[in-house]
């Protein structure tokens, strides 16, 4: 299973803010958005944090990505 945070790109383009925008908005660490930018594991409380700053549901934050195995 992957988790991908392209719903929250193409949100920042609508938005007209860059990642580091948000990232400071947010009050994220760096470290924090590279690993979004990695699709690694995030804590839900992060997802919850831009859900709230941008007034958005979860799916426009991140999508279900299967991993190719799983779909056999």
């Amino acid at each position: 299973m992957a988790i991908s945070f392209e719903p929250l790109w193409k949100l920042l383009i609508e938005k007209n803010m860059t990642k580091e925008e948000m990232r400071v908005a947010i009050k994220l660490s760096p470290t924090t958005v590279a690993k979004m930018n990695k699709q690694k594991n995030m804590n839900t409380d992060v997802i919850d944090r831009i859900c709230s700053h941008f007034g958005c549901s979860i799916d426009q934050v991140v999508k279900y990505v299967p991993n190719e195995e799983e779909e056999v």
